[in-house]
């Protein structure tokens, strides 16, 4: 069994690991309509080697009226059984997304009871800059046991939202682009007017990352969220268009040690298309 070294690995230490008993390789890449991209079939033409496609697309409850609602226990338990993961591995997770999906599955799997998950570092760009190699083609692996996964506790509803509003017990932050939290003309992204839950602080997603596509030190993680206006020792949930782009913030706080931060699973996809919530707009006064 291979025990990771942190939630956050770098490219060498999976270079030098590829392949190891017990290690499984996901690509989480994932990418907004807007972007014209293809995951399956980039993924197909080249991928770390051995890596398996989670297929983070299609990884949500179909059955919820929540728009790409956070996966149901035994969607994830079938998903990574048929990818051979089994029960004990552990998960590398990359991605080639402008949106940085690798949060998305690390708090998935993590939210749900997983242990031993990790992200890789600056992702597939990092390592294909780098020249470690890469392979094409799509391997058949034999299926795993399915391992238990728990309901999550981090994840909160509209109604919660709603009653967040009252009694104000957990602040809201939301990485979308200042634009769209702060502005008052068309979502670019979902559609619908831009805007934000009242009293939401912003701390834009890609602001965590260096240029190189790393996460910052968590000491500069740390500032950033505090001059976001953000108290690291109350409670934290975190909102985005639909749920995606807040899993990156969720997983900066985890790099500063913050590991109770929820996720407002409908974020502005389900909250701005109601005509009943009470939405903020234009700059804070």
């Amino acid at each position: 069994m291979t025990t990771l070294p942190a939630s956050l690995v770098t490219t060498e230490w999976l270079a030098e690991h590829l392949g190891a008993p017990g290690l499984a390789v996901l690509d989480a890449s994932y990418h907004l309509p807007a972007a014209a991209r293809d995951a399956q079939a980039e993924f197909a033409a080249a991928h770390i080697p051995g890596a398996r496609f989670l297929d983070l697309a299609s990884l949500y409850d179909a059955a919820s009226s929540v728009p790409y609602a956070f996966p149901t226990p035994d969607q994830l338990a079938t998903r990574l059984a048929a990818l051979g993961v089994g029960p004990q591995d552990a998960i590398v997770i990359y991605d080639d997304s402008a949106i940085r999906t690798s949060a998305r599955a690390w708090f998935v799997l993590t939210a749900s009871g997983r242990g031993n998950v990790a992200i890789l570092d600056g992702g597939l760009g990092k390592w294909r800059g780098e020249g470690h190699p890469l392979e094409g083609g799509v391997a058949q692996t034999a299926p795993a046991a399915p391992a238990a996964f728990t309901a999550p506790t981090r994840v909160r509803t509209k109604a919660d939202m709603l009653a967040n509003l009252e009694s104000r017990a957990a602040q809201v932050l939301d990485a979308r682009a200042a634009d769209r939290v702060y502005g008052s003309g068309i979502d670019p992204v979902h559609g619908g007017q831009n805007g934000r839950i009242p009293g939401a602080k912003n701390l834009p997603f890609n602001a965590v990352f260096r240029d190189d596509g790393t996460y910052h030190s968590p000491e500069t993680l740390r500032a950033l969220f505090l001059a976001a206006g953000i108290d690291l020792a109350q409670p934290i949930t975190a909102s985005c268009g639909s749920g995606v782009t807040a899993s990156v913030l969720l997983f900066a706080l985890h790099l500063v040690g913050v590991d109770a931060a929820a996720l407002y699973d409908g974020s502005w996809s389900e909250w701005g298309a109601d005509p009943d919530t009470p939405k903020q707009q234009g700059p804070d006064a």
